[in-house]
């Protein structure tokens, strides 16, 4: 490392206008770093290209985004509550917050460096000197002092620093938008799955209470001896059976709620269990919006974007330390040995200073640094090609998912619909006696199987379509976004 410094001292003098002086030095400099070069690399925006439509045909014809309040669509007053208390409790978009916050406090201390600093110091001492066979002779000396500096950013390694750290500031911002999305698409799944399981729980009941019912006839016909003790001991195999699926659907139903619970920041217990189903939900139309606006609606792409041009102004950075640092200082005050005496003009000093520094041998630490920072460009270069794709297959898989989840849902309903006739027909033939157990317990085993997938099919059709409002970003604009 090289150090060259000038410096121009002076005592007496007009104090205000070397301090004047020196701070009007300072400004200049200013204008002299808007003349300056940078050594990195412009920024421009990678092109990935975007298909002109999804494979998948939208209804309506016409491309529409979500709302920025999509979730008031199912029609769900306890969702639209349970929303708004994780936003404001859950601790997720708490953490979230508080790095914007981080972030915005660094890009304010990586701005610092562009503004001149100022300090002011003084300092009061007191000194005896004895010299031989005379008398002690006591001094004080009192300087107050007032100085700027700055150091000239000519390779423009101070203004990338202060852009990386404002980019990663407004990459926060897009984090913490991800972030409430998830939660808020988190906290409409486990309400869903908290409805989906009670229902199951109610068709197990119900089922049950049905199976019951049968045994209780087949027990009578064998008193009379219409049925025989195998027909009996099937249907009471049936019947433990489905009293056995009852446990695990609650424990699947409170853990349901504990993951809710988690989401919105409160304990479990003061969750109470659902009293209604998925049938209390609406499920509205399918919306995806043109996959050329995607980049400008997720939140997880446009922070991508941001790291990546943090990440070009950091090669600017790093390039810069190759070339000399030049700083300007310039001090005023006053000294005196009396302090009747000083503020007069004879007490009066200033000084002006300007460095160079120059490195010369770091041991590559400067060609290490210059090689780590291109490298995490190309690094997050892949990450944004990545979230670009990813976006876009989020898309196309949610849309897939709700167009064949409506139709398995339409689909699965006619099943049901259709193994209930056939059991309710084999229990009538069966008190006819003109059919045996056997058809019975294999309609009754259809049925159960057919209500159990439909109402996981609902659960699915409405997962399907909190994924695709996620997917479209859930109705936030990347212009909405300000520091």
């Amino acid at each position: 490392m090289t150090i060259l410094r000038l410096a121009l001292s002076r005592r007496g003098g007009n104090v205000a206008s070397a301090v004047v002086a020196g701070a009007g030095l300072l400004a200049s400099a200013g204008f002299v770093i808007l003349a300056g070069c940078s050594v990195g690399p412009a920024y421009h925006r990678p092109q990935v290209p975007t298909p002109s439509q999804w494979r998948t045909p939208v209804t309506p014809a016409q491309a529409l985004w979500p709302d920025a309040d999509w979730w008031h669509r199912f029609g769900s007053a306890t969702l639209d509550r349970y929303v708004g208390e994780a936003l404001a409790s859950g601790d997720d978009v708490a953490a979230a917050i508080a790095r914007v916050r981080e972030a915005d406090a660094q890009a304010r201390i990586a701005g610092a460096p562009l503004f001149p600093a100022v300090a002011a110091s003084g300092e009061a001492l007191r000194e005896r000197q004895f010299s031989p066979g005379g008398q002690p002779v006591t001094y004080n000396e009192y300087t107050p002092t007032l100085t700027a500096s700055y150091e000239l950013d000519f390779w423009g390694k101070n203004r990338a620093t202060h852009q990386a750290a404002v980019l990663a500031a407004l990459a926060s911002r897009f984090d913490r938008q991800t972030v409430v999305l998830s939660v808020i698409a988190g906290v409409a799944q486990d309400y869903f799955e908290a409805l989906e399981n009670h229902d199951l729980l109610q068709v197990a009941q119900t089922n049950l209470a049905t199976a019951q019912h049968v045994l209780d006839g087949l027990q009578l016909e064998e008193e009379v001896g219409t049925a025989t003790a195998l027909d009996v001991a099937q249907q009471a195999s049936v019947v433990a059976a489905e009293n056995a699926a009852i446990p695990p659907l609650v424990q699947q139903l409170h853990q349901s709620l504990d993951a809710l619970a988690t989401l919105l920041g409160v304990t479990p217990e003061s969750l109470a269990l659902p009293d209604a189903g998925l049938a209390t939900l609406t499920a509205p139309p399918v919306i995806g919006g043109l996959p050329s606006i995607l980049l400008e609606r997720r939140p997880d792409v446009a922070e991508a974007e941001a790291n990546l041009h943090a990440a070009n102004a950091n090669i600017t950075v790093a390039r810069a330390a190759y070339f000399p640092d030049v700083d300007l200082t310039a001090s005023g005050g006053f000294a005196s040995s009396m302090l009747s005496n000083l503020i007069t003009p004879a007490a009066r000093v200033f000084e002006l200073t300007g460095t160079i520094t120059q490195n010369i041998f770091q041991g590559g630490a400067l060609r290490g640094q210059v090689q780590y920072s291109e490298a995490r460009y190309t690094e997050l270069l892949a990450d944004y090609h990545k979230a670009v794709i990813s976006a876009l297959s989020n898309v196309e898989d949610a849309l897939i998912a709700v167009q064949q989840s409506s139709e398995q849902q339409r689909r699965q309903q006619d099943a049901a619909d259709k193994a209930q006739q056939a059991f309710d027909f084999a229990q009538q033939q069966m008190t006819a006696g003109t059919t045996n157990i056997l058809t019975v317990l294999n309609t009754e085993t259809t049925l159960l199987t057919a209500q159990n997938e439909l109402v996981q099919v609902k659960y699915q059709h409405l997962e399907a379509l909190v994924q695709l409002y996620q997917a479209l970003g859930g109705g936030w604009q990347q212009s909405q976004e300000r520091l």
